[in-house]
């Protein structure tokens, strides 16, 4: 069965798991996995020379636990238990991925079927980050000594991304990004046709080392691929029209 696996990336408090959410309850066969879940033990952070805890770069998050995670969804995806195949044409499972490091990662370079980053001005980040409490708490001068740099010095990493990104205005309201992401969506779906990105072959082939037991992900079943159907856009959009016509965002 294809998949369609999304990132939400972007600067911290700029909307990314709020727009996750919201695009899950209007799209049919939709995941959700957060890469705030897959954080290293307080124990593990590193300080640096101000005594501020590095918990703004990718050695503070299990990113094998979370390549693994992901795995796991993308095999139970393809070969459901008691799936029919009126189902399988009916709704292509989706996975939305967010986080504030994904795209700074190589390993899920090839993952992506469509890309969103979203980004809002240095004092309403600031101002937005005031309001959340966080465990452990921000120390005084937090944000303008390790949250905000390390922003900047991941964003310019970026500049060498080769494929296509879509920026979102973190400053809009909650429903106009809901519309801008979802009818982006509906036409990149249409356009893509559902053929799976060619990045997911390599996933499934060098995952299975790190992946959870009972996952029932293995060497043999990463070179194991059904053959691929045609799926109906029209059913899946009828579904979603019906869905987005009677839930509020």
């Amino acid at each position: 069965m294809k998949t369609f696996v999304i990132g939400i990336s972007g600067v911290t408090n700029g909307g990314k798991t709020t727009l996750a959410k919201n695009l899950q309850k209007h799209f049919p066969n939709c995941s959700v996995i957060s890469q705030d879940d897959f954080f290293k033990p307080e124990s593990e952070i590193e300080t640096d020379e101000n005594g501020f805890l590095q918990y703004d770069v990718l050695e503070a998050l299990n990113m094998e636990k979370m390549m693994s995670t992901i795995s796991c969804w993308m095999e139970n995806s393809r070969h459901p238990q008691g799936s029919t195949d009126s189902r399988s044409t009916e709704e292509v499972p989706m996975l939305i991925v967010e986080g504030f490091l994904l795209f700074n990662y190589k390993p899920l370079d090839t993952l992506w079927n469509r890309s969103y980053f979203l980004t809002i001005p240095y004092e309403e980040c600031k101002r937005r980050r005031s309001t959340r409490v966080y465990q452990p708490p921000d120390p005084p001068g937090y944000f303008d000594g390790h949250v905000w740099p390390m922003y900047l010095k991941h964003r310019l990493e970026m500049e060498d991304i080769t494929w296509e990104i879509v920026y979102l205005d973190g400053t809009k309201s909650e429903e106009d990004l809901f519309s801008q992401v979802y009818e982006d969506l509906r036409q990149e779906l249409a356009k893509q046709k559902y053929f799976p990105c060619p990045g997911h072959m390599a996933l499934f082939a060098g995952a299975s080392s790190c992946a959870p037991k009972g996952c029932g992900f293995d060497s043999q079943s990463g070179h194991v691929w059904e053959q691929l159907v045609s799926l109906s856009l029209s059913l899946l959009f009828l579904k979603v029209n019906k869905n987005i016509s009677s839930v509020r965002v």
